[in-house]
């Protein structure tokens, strides 16, 4: 698979994560056997979160690769935590037993990249600073990042934590577009040109910061999947008609038209079936056109000024 390098990290990674927020839902010899593809197909970096199925899909992956030293070292492992029953958390001490508690989970002594989980609007940066600084020195966590996060939110961060922020999770798919779309309907009255964001698709391209899209193929907030959806008729062509000409499957078309931007994005994908993250995986090195790229853009019902 491509390698990107994540953030300013240095540590170089698959242009394409899996996400492992499912992975609760197969049995233990469907899980071994997922995961093993995974790593056939150079696909060894893996997203959890402490919140996926209530830590139980860490433990499912752990027993499924069978964690050893050895195996630990072929993978690069991700986790986040922050989210919790009717409320967010970024406290110092909630941060740092949560963080005891993935390793625990996936029978682990570090994690290489840990996100905090959705803003929380009471986060005292200070705090955070603090657990970052533990969790770094104690060699528990190598690198540091965020999800859902906007510009202003990072950087109030970024005043008091020391390590750089290398990752922000964002949805973005070829019908969730807004981040790019204010982009370009710049000036205009239109719904898309209302900047929600504060412009996170340009601010984490100046500061560096990979961005990793989650539901890569669904639309509107855990609503379904747009492929072979009748709701995008017109898209749905688009895509199988450019699948036709490559060879490959609508899946991966979809994957290649988010790794066509130039920002370099990590998105993470949520399938657990083998066959389809195969299709996925062989959109790592597809290089969609220009002409291509904006054709499904418009087809998803986007506009052109």
């Amino acid at each position: 698979m491509k390698k990107i390098e994540l953030g300013k990290s240095g540590l170089q990674v698959p242009n394409i994560a899996i996400g492992c927020m499912r992975i609760n839902g197969l049995e233990k010899q469907k899980a071994e056997s997922f995961v093993e593809k995974a790593l056939e197909l150079g696909a060894n970096f893996f997203d959890h979160a402490d919140i996926y199925g209530a830590g139980h899909c860490e433990e499912i992956f752990a027993e499924a690769v069978h964690m050893s030293p050895s195996v630990r070292e072929k993978m690069i492992l991700q986790s986040k935590c922050g989210i919790r029953q009717g409320r967010f958390d970024f406290s110092k001490e909630y941060i740092l037993n949560s963080v005891d508690e993935i390793l625990k989970r996936l029978k682990t002594d570090y994690l290489d990249v840990f996100l905090l989980h959705r803003p929380d609007a009471l986060v005292e940066p200070e705090e955070v600073a603090e657990a970052f600084d533990h969790l770094y020195q104690s060699g528990k966590v190598r690198y540091f990042g965020v999800s859902n996060q906007k510009p202003m939110q990072i950087q109030l961060l970024q005043r008091y934590v020391k390590q750089p922020i290398v990752a922000n999770q964002l949805q973005l798919s070829a019908t969730n577009t807004n981040m790019i779309s204010n982009g370009l309907e710049v000036n205009m009255t239109t719904d898309k040109a209302i900047d929600r964001d504060g412009s996170i698709l340009d601010f984490c391209r100046l500061q560096d910061i990979t961005i990793q899209p989650w539901s890569p193929y669904q639309f509107g907030f855990f609503e379904g999947v747009f492929l072979d959806n009748d709701k995008f008729p017109k898209l749905n062509e688009t895509i199988n008609r450019i699948a036709k000409s490559y060879g490959v499957s609508n899946t991966a078309i979809a994957m290649a038209w988010l790794l066509r931007h130039p920002a370099k994005m990590q998105p993470v994908t949520g399938t657990m079936n083998e066959k389809r993250l195969e299709e996925i995986c062989g959109a790592s090195e597809l290089y969609l056109t220009r002409e291509e790229w904006y054709e499904i853009y418009v087809s998803a019902g986007n506009i052109l000024p």
